[in-house]
């Protein structure tokens, strides 16, 4: 039997959302869309509309881009009827959200840059809330969510836009289904498997629809578990184990007393999870307040930062003691403060007259990472101060008899505190379901227990864990120079970036001074910041792995920032001296001579490590737990740790990025894998062996297997590079693309590895090289080809050009190197020259600039005698061919240059290409109703090409 045709699995799943209970209804187009949606919205109103109500209605819709409208769902819409009554509109029921209009239909037509016709829409109240776009067993899922896309560019912002209301997609072929957010921003990354609450994934097209299409289930995801997130403007949709968690606490409060935790693997969301069950139990009448407690300033900061980006102003921060006590007795619902100023609010006499007030209210407590701070005297203290409270904690390793230290109470676990686990997402899981990435793990040394890498650091350290080895300057000098060596090939170019956690401020103080004395006599031009707290110069602190609480090394000051130092005097010398490098770098004025700078520099650090404007950060315990940077992807390790410790500074560097960023590095200069296995095996709950091998990635042999197999299905279908010229069709080109990008994505794995070598493969890199220019061919066939009336195939496939860019390869780039070119001899001014061109042929950003930039070479740079004048002789040639580039394309089509220069504007600045009627108005002389679709194709190419090769990936501005 062959594959299932894509329209059995639509007639399929049509039928069963009937039995669900949609009513299906017949829509082919826009105007069928509107006629429906005032019968719906009439009749979930409960009124009637005349066809000027109707148009009123249509208007206040029709405003605004995918994150407006998701607002103006939400809320109801005062109209004003013919007559002058006012009366109110709803769109959708949020509080009983299973009382709205369910609809189905298929196969509605839009036209907008070109005609679409969409698989399965599902309407609430006569909206389209929910698209489904399906393809037949066999094929990628990637290909209907890039069809997805395809639709978000075409004709879902068309005429009345009603599909910019949709909130969720969900793509499946049959095998496999998942959904996901109205979010054009987000990557096939982002997209989510349904779940039960054990975790097993839901797959199957029918299983999913019974589970989470089901019209009430659905209607509850689409009212009470999508955020709007302030901050970027974009839809965001709660994971299964993230709904089950917030359901299991929402539960808990309305039905018992009891407490409870959340084990919630890092990574893997936790704050999104802890606001939405916040949220969700403010509203609760018999909740009078939420208090999200974290127990640190900067997670104090991060946190409300959070939150707020999620509903704008649910957070009013704390800036010290009294303003919380104010809030906590006034009328603020959802509070964020850290774990010391609770304790201060609840422990001073003069709090005390405002605070016993609310002893006996119900008040729910959310604890972040809960092992951090809870285990002392400070989490009794609170329980016993508010008796009616609730207590709810996340953790992404909580802590057993196993990994807990035992302190002034004894040892006490996470369910000793807390109560029984209500929901349970293990690392396993998140890798499983790929929401977190694994991780590489290479020893770098001499050990008795060898694993990963062969590279050592010729020092005999073997099981030898004494203070005069460890931080002999031999060996610093030689970690040090590692890093420098290896760090941009762990890094994809220096496209991502790392960080270095050292034992104590006296090795860390040690290892920056020998990477700014590299860097001094021109070894490297890494951009290196570090911090640190300088209130303790402890010879080893953080040893055990267990991570300090805020007293120990969090954003702390001495006691008396004005008091003279003595025995720590020179440890803030040395870090005031390294803040005056970070405030040359990046032209700052940040010091320690008081608090307040000393936060702001930290939270400085932090924004410019997610930016990517820092490689490479050295730390002691600072941000290895609690911080977020998606772009970080390696973790280089010179300290002891085990257990909790361990898995939140390796977690560090496995969220989820780009499809670059295939794992997270972890580079252990310790004799750490015994400790990594056992904190493996503890924090997976299950089977220790199989773990570790579903968790850290196989060694650089098997990926070599990996990648010769690969290439050997490869040269069956194009045995030389020669042969994908002459491939005989479409489908062939599919599958080249497909074997290609698969040898794509082991290199850029392998890449990684200290070993690796071309070598040890079995394509040679020229030949890998001129691969990869024919499969960019391929890419530019599609993109630029002429053959509308029929859809290439391979626009369904995601080339994954991310495998293949490299962020820093831009024009500003290039510059350097026509710099470089500018003082060469002429025989290597032929070799930069060849080098050059090459990497403008093998960037995908830069291929449609190599012409220009080849002439630049021929005809400016040898009229250029001092190498500083390259960058602005460049900018006026580019401006100038910029400028000739207009003014061809208005003269060869007959364009009205003004709304040519307002169309580009225009097309730049909402990302959305133009559509038809913009495109003929501009033609002075007007085409005929049979020419207008070859005009505004063939002027769409011209505009799309001009920006493709005058602003996109510059890198400059020019």
């Amino acid at each position: 039997m062959g594959t299932q045709p894509e329209q059995v699995l639509e007639d399929n799943l049509v039928k069963q959302l009937q039995e669900l209970g949609y009513a299906f209804v017949a829509i082919k187009d826009e105007t069928a869309l509107l006629k429906n949606l005032k019968s719906q919205l009439e009749k979930h109103n409960q009124v009637t509309l005349t066809d000027k109500e109707f148009g009123r209605v249509l208007n206040h819709l029709n405003k605004g881009v995918v994150f407006d409208r998701a607002k103006i769902l939400r809320d109801k819409m005062q109209l004003t009827k013919d007559n002058g009554e006012s009366i109110y509109l709803e769109f959708i029921q949020q509080e009983h959200w299973c009382q709205n209009q369910f609809q189905v239909t298929h196969q509605v037509s839009m036209a907008g840059a070109y005609k679409n016709r969409y698989d399965v829409t599902l309407l609430v109240n006569g909206l389209p809330l929910v698209q489904v776009e399906l393809k037949r067993r066999g094929l990628e899922l990637k290909e209907a969510f890039n069809q997805v896309n395809r639709y978000q560019r075409h004709s879902f912002g068309s005429s009345h836009a009603l599909f910019q209301y949709v909130q969720l997609f969900v793509i499946s072929n049959g095998v496999n289904t998942k959904y996901y957010a109205n979010n054009k921003h987000q990557t096939f990354k982002q997209t989510f498997y349904w779940a039960n609450k054990e975790n097993k994934l839901i797959t199957q097209l029918e299983a999913f629809t019974k589970a989470f299409l089901e019209p009430c289930h659905l209607s509850k995801m689409l009212t009470k578990y999508i955020v709007l997130n302030e901050t970027h403007k974009v839809l965001m949709v709660l994971r299964p184990y993230q709904y089950y968690a917030t359901e299991a606490i929402i539960d808990r409060v309305k039905n018992t007393d009891k407490n409870g935790y959340i084990w919630h693997t890092t990574g893997s969301g936790k704050t999104l999870t802890s606001f939405k069950a916040s949220q969700t139990l403010m509203q609760l009448p018999k909740v009078n307040k939420v208090v999200y407690v974290v127990d640190r300033k900067d997670l104090d900061f991060h946190t409300s930062q959070e939150f707020n980006s999620f509903s704008a102003g649910s957070v009013d921060g704390t800036d010290d003691t009294k303003a919380l006590v104010n809030q906590l007795s006034g009328n603020t619902k959802l509070i964020v403060t850290t774990i010391q100023k609770l304790n201060t609010a609840i422990s001073k006499l003069r709090f005390l007259p405002k605070m016993e007030k609310l002893q006996e209210e119900r008040i729910v407590f959310i604890f972040d990472e809960c092992h951090r701070s809870q285990f002392g005297e400070t989490h009794n203290r609170i329980k016993k101060f508010f008796p009616q409270a609730q207590m709810f904690g996340f953790t992404g390793t909580p802590i057993f008899a196993e990994n807990a230290v035992k302190n002034e109470l004894g040892k006490r676990t996470t369910k000793e505190l807390f109560d029984e686990c209500l929901h349970k997402y293990l690392i396993t899981d998140a890798i499983k379901d790929e929401n977190v990435l694994k991780f590489s793990v290479e020893y770098i040394g001499r050990y008795k227990e060898k694993e990963g890498s062969t590279t050592n650091i010729d020092i005999e350290v073997e099981d030898i864990d004494t203070k005069e080895l460890l931080e002999s300057p031999q060996r610093l000098e030689k970690i040090a120079d590692y890093i420098l060596e290896n760090h941009a090939r762990k890094t994809h170019s220096r496209s991502l970036t790392g960080m270095f956690c050292v034992s104590s401020v006296d090795v860390l103080i040690r290892y920056y001074e020998l990477f700014k004395k590299r860097k001094d006599e021109g070894k490297h031009n890494l951009k290196i910041a570090t911090i640190f707290s300088f209130t303790d110069n402890e010879e080893d602190k953080g040893a055990n792995g267990i991570l300090p609480d805020y007293e120990e090394d969090g954003l702390s000051m001495a006691a008396d920032p004005a008091a003279p130092y003595t025995a720590n005097s020179h440890t803030r010398e040395k870090l005031d001296a390294f803040i005056t490098d970070y405030n040359t770098l990046f032209n700052t004025k940040f010091s320690t001579k008081d608090s307040q700078s000393f936060y702001n520099y930290y939270n400085d650090i932090s924004k410019r490590v997610k930016k990517k404007e820092i490689d490479l950060l050295l730390v002691v315990n600072m941000y290895l737990t609690g911080f977020d940077s998606p772009p970080l992807n390696t973790l280089y390790v010179d300290k002891n740790l085990k257990y909790h410790g361990l898995i939140q500074a390796y977690s560090r560097t496995n969220r989820l990025y780009t499809e670059q960023k295939s794992h997270g590095n972890i580079i252990v200069f310790r004799n750490l894998k015994q400790a990594t296995d056992d904190a493996i095996a503890l924090f997976s709950n299950n089977n220790a062996k199989e773990d570790i091998e579903a968790i850290i990635l196989e060694p650089y042999e098997v990926y070599v297997a990996k990648f010769n197999e690969a290439c050997l299905d490869l040269l069956k279908i194009a045995p030389t590079v020669k042969s994908v010229d002459s491939l005989p069709s479409e489908d062939e080109e599919l599958e080249f693309v497909k074997a290609f990008r698969e040898l794509m994505r082991l290199k850029n794995v392998l890449t990684t590895f200290a070993d690796f070598s071309f070598e040890d493969l079995s394509m040679a890199e020229q030949r890998f090289e001129d691969y990869k220019s024919k499969y960019l061919d391929l890419y530019d066939k599609v993109k630029t080809g002429t053959a509308k009336e029929k859809e290439s195939i391979l626009n369904d496939v995601d080339f994954e050009l991310e495998l293949i860019h490299r962020d820093e390869i831009n024009v500003a780039y290039i510059l350097k190197l026509l710099a470089k070119l500018n003082g060469a001899t002429p025989e290597d001014q032929q070799k930069q020259k060849k080098a050059i061109l090459d990497m403008l042929t093998g960037e995908a950003t830069l291929r449609s600039k190599r012409e220009l930039i080849e002439k630049f070479i021929e005809e400016n740079l040898p009229h250029i005698e001092d190498a500083d004048e390259v960058p602005e002789a460049f900018e006026t040639f580019w401006a100038q061919e910029q400028q000739k580039a207009l003014a061809a394309i208005s003269q060869e089509e007959k364009l009205d240059p003004m709304k040519l220069q307002a169309l580009l504007g225009n097309y730049l600045f909402t990302e959305r290409k133009p559509l038809r009627d913009d495109v003929i108005d501009m033609v002075e002389v007007k085409p005929s109703l049979l020419q207008r679709k070859a005009v505004y194709e063939r002027v769409l190419d011209k505009v799309v090409g001009y920006v493709d090769t005058f602003i996109n990936g510059m890198g400059v501005r020019v």
